[in-house]
């Protein structure tokens, strides 16, 4: 465990270890052409989406670039860039950390989904009151005011659910595991459900008042080096429009 003055040097003990890291990279590139290697850290979720077939451009355009890939949830995105483990990270919401950049480079819809049994599943709905009596699933709140679980609470006030019961599970995959189960609802990105809309194991409902997205972000550090082919990638995943990788909305013609 670290003491409280080993908590105080850890950050910069880290940015000096990330920009030993850096000096290599740039050394490596010197030697080994104009694109060296990029580490790419991404929200496991977002693996699911159309950035991978940037992803797979990217190894295809250049063969000779070596792509590293990890997944992490948003918060250890950012500590792995910071830490200088990766190059490039891929996270929904923005990081306000000084050292970083942060950069909107898409964003992905929100969807209230539902399980087969719910009697709302794949249907419209007018009015979100029909969903008071549900009980709501979220990630637990943190200290961070841009997050899912305030995005939640926030979608919920606006349309007049501010008094639900709402759980918080820290995981996602959880949620969806209850959700199935016919336990309760949420709400969560269209990414993360793809391939249970594709099972027939979740449904989602149609609710305007609901209806909301989350920004996607790439972060980097914004003294750390980036080598030709991290400045390649950041350049193919930005501004690229962020959805499943094959159509998942089938489920809302059900009946």
């Amino acid at each position: 465990m670290l003491t409280e003055a080993g908590r105080a040097f850890l950050p910069y003990a880290e940015a000096v270890l990330a920009s030993l890291k850096d000096g290599r990279q740039a050394m490596l590139e010197l030697q080994g052409g104009a694109h060296g290697s990029v580490a790419l850290a991404i929200v496991g979720t977002l693996a699911g989406t159309t950035i991978v077939q940037q992803l797979r451009r990217f190894s295809a355009k250049y063969a000779n670039a070596r792509l590293e890939l990890r997944t992490a949830n948003s918060f250890e995105v950012s500590d792995m860039v910071r830490r200088g483990e990766v190059s490039l990270g891929l996270r929904y919401f923005g990081d306000p950390s000084p050292e970083l950049v942060s950069r909107q480079v898409s964003k992905e819809r929100i969807m209230v989904v539902c399980s087969v049994q719910h009697q709302w599943g794949g249907k419209r709905l007018r009015q979100p009151k029909q969903l008071r009596g549900d009980q709501w699933f979220s990630l637990p709140m943190t200290r961070h005011r841009d997050s899912f679980a305030h995005l939640v609470s926030r979608q919920l006030a606006l349309a007049g659910l501010d008094d639900v019961p709402v759980m918080a599970i820290d995981s996602m995959t959880a949620q969806k595991r209850l959700i199935e189960a016919g336990i309760g609802i949420a709400l969560l990105p269209e990414s993360s459900i793809h391939e249970e809309l594709r099972l027939g194991t979740l449904r989602t409902i149609d609710v305007s008042q609901l209806q909301t997205t989350v920004p996607i972000h790439v972060i980097y550090r914004k003294n750390g080096y980036l080598t030709g082919a991290s400045r390649t990638l950041l350049a193919l995943i930005s501004n690229v429009s962020v959805r499943p990788s094959s159509p998942a909305r089938q489920n809302r013609k059900r009946k």
